[in-house]
């Protein structure tokens, strides 16, 4: 056995081992897709339980507060029957209920800001999933048209029946790369779109709104400076056809 064939059986054995481990791009966009889905119904069952914990604090709420109101009534009566101690004891659990009240409205509050809380982030991650679902399938449909005109390409040609030289391999593992590349810019695309999140990107919301905003203010400002062109042009044919007319 020659030293090149050697080599070549070696290197196509790596190659071999890289494709048959390498991940599958469409499995692993559908793996993220269904934990993204699930992430969603958890923040469903959080916010169900928020919900509900908020009706139950105003349900307590409603009974602290009626109390209170029979408790000050009562002792409006006990006063009238010239019952000081009974009146005296009404306004004590009246002042009891109102303190119950209190503590019962600042959880309230507190559950009631963590329930909207809750409700925009369900909303965001609702919009993300509808974008990372479209790139998703337009991602796959690129892949499938992709690998049916390679297939196409080697019936054509007859590439890949019984050639199991280095050469082979080495192509089968160009194509493997250039999906592999395939799948980084689609990924680098759903960063764009804010489908995913980019680890590398430290800013700020606030930033990237700001950059948004700046965007934005191109866009307007160079859509001004063609309508005044426009206007300055239309202006310009018209003093021509005055001019002409005389």
């Amino acid at each position: 056995m020659s030293l090149f064939k050697h080599a070549s059986e070696i290197l196509q054995g790596k190659i071999n081992h890289f494709l048959n481990n390498a991940e599958d791009p469409s499995e692993t966009l559908d793996l993220s897709y269904e934990k993204m889905i699930s992430n969603l119904q958890e923040t469903k069952r959080h916010l169900a339980d928020v919900v509900t914990e908020k009706v139950s604090l105003e349900s307590q709420m409603a009974q602290a507060q009626k109390a209170a109101d029979k408790a000050d009534a009562d002792a409006k009566t006990a006063l009238a029957a010239n019952r000081e101690d009974l009146a005296r004891a009404e306004l004590t659990q009246k002042q009891s209920e109102l303190q119950k009240l209190a503590s019962l409205k600042e959880a309230h509050d507190a559950v009631a800001a963590q329930s909207q809380k809750l409700q925009d982030y369900e909303q965001k991650l609702q919009d993300h999933i509808e974008q990372f679902r479209t790139q998703k399938e337009v991602m796959k449909s690129e892949m499938t048209a992709a690998s049916a005109e390679v297939k196409a390409g080697e019936s054509l040609t007859g590439i890949g029946k019984g050639m199991d030289d280095a050469g082979e391999a080495m192509r089968r593992a160009q194509d493997r790369t250039q999906q592999m590349e395939s799948k980084a810019t689609a990924m680098d695309g759903l960063i764009e779109s804010g489908a995913l999140n980019d680890p590398l990107d430290h800013r700020s919301q606030t930033d990237k709104e700001m950059d948004q905003v700046r965007a934005s203010s191109g866009v307007d400002a160079d859509l001004a400076r063609l309508k005044a062109e426009m206007a300055k042009e239309k202006s310009g044919a018209a003093a021509g056809d005055g001019t002409d007319s005389h």
